[in-house]
């Protein structure tokens, strides 16, 4: 059994008063979940439902394909297309938990029914800088990914009731958000938690193959694309992609097809940062990823520039400008901070 370091006894000890009696809860991942908003959710409600509770995961909006193998991802509400049968969830909620994100700005359209709702909230989240909606939060931004956190939390509760599902999708969202267990926010912990999910039934490989083994021939197209856009800047180990939406639909392009484009760019000897820009004309706007190695925040590149955020090393930003404005922004910002990468 692996032993993990103690969390916060008023968390654990004013949750586990919540959970005493059955409640009706809600579980909500950010908008456009990945591997970790997924798996964190799905094993919190299946560990919920486990212990008794009506736990329900509902999802701002649609997730990528290659996470549609996931445990119990048939259960996940759709807000986009039940909003009726959300609203009337959130309204009967006691308790609702949003996991991987700090910010109600995340969940979009959902975030005021949260807002409004007269449910006990809960945050459990990685990210920096999180905002104060809930009145219970376990926020810990030196965790490799929510999942870490989740599973820390159930191992914390009743480390005997890990199924093979819930272990399957922690293992998941731990290896995504890692890179497979690249990222320097891997430590050893994490790999203790990574073994002993193998231990409780999660196939490694089998989920490995899944996630990155079953790319579509469009999105092998875009991803060569994506390559022959890739620029330096000149001068600066930083690098950057632009996609457009006329490119996008050239490769019939869906959901998650772009996920780990942004990471090609610092497998490049020397480039220490790498930023994807993909136009999205439905919302108005460019939607950008950060990456960095080393001591380049871009959790604060976002913050100071495009409207976003994340961690140190990987985080999100926007702009509502043309792609042609918005890469003039991006040279802009990053000659403003240049002097950080001599």
């Amino acid at each position: 059994m692996v032993s993990c370091k103690p969390m916060k006894k008023d968390f654990i000890s004013a949750l586990q008063k919540q959970l005493q009696t059955p409640q009706k809860i809600v579980v909500i991942p950010h908008k456009n979940p990945d591997g970790d908003a997924l798996g964190s959710t799905l094993a919190w409600m299946l560990f919920l439902q486990k212990n008794k509770h009506d736990a329900v995961v509902i999802s701002p909006n649609d997730y990528p394909d290659f996470l549609k193998w996931m445990p119990a991802q048939d259960q996940i509400l759709i807000f986009s297309q039940n909003e009726s049968s959300v609203e009337n969830k959130i309204q009967e909620a006691d308790l609702i938990f949003t996991l991987d994100f700090n910010s109600l700005s995340r969940i979009d359209q959902l975030g005021s029914l949260v807002a409004d709702s007269k449910a006990i909230k809960v945050m459990i989240d990685h990210h920096q800088e999180p905002d104060s909606y809930a009145q219970l939060m376990y926020s810990d931004t030196e965790m490799s990914s929510t999942c870490e956190m989740i599973y820390k939390l159930i191992h914390t509760l009743d480390a005997s009731s890990i199924t093979p599902e819930i272990a399957s999708c922690l293992y998941t969202g731990i290896m995504t958000d890692t890179g497979s267990f690249r990222f320097p926010s891997t430590t050893a912990a994490t790999h203790k938690a990574i073994a002993h999910l193998i231990e409780c039934g999660a196939d490694g490989t089998a989920i490995h193959q899944n996630i990155y083994d079953s790319s579509s021939f469009n999105r092998l197209k875009l991803l060569g694309i994506a390559l022959s856009n890739l620029n330096q800047i000149p001068g600066l180990p930083i690098v950057y992609i632009q996609l457009t939406q006329k490119e996008l639909n050239s490769c019939d392009y869906k959901k998650g097809d772009t996920e780990g484009f942004v990471n090609y760019g610092l497998s490049l000897d020397g480039v220490v940062f790498s930023c994807i820009m993909i136009e999205n004309e439905n919302e108005g706007k460019i939607k950008m990823s950060f990456r960095s190695k080393g001591d380049f925040s871009v959790n604060d590149f976002a913050r100071t520039y495009f409207e976003g955020g994340g961690h140190h090393n990987a985080a999100g930003g926007m702009s509502t400008t043309s792609m042609e404005e918005t890469v003039q922004r991006f040279k802009k910002a990053v000659e403003e901070v240049k002097n950080q990468f001599h």
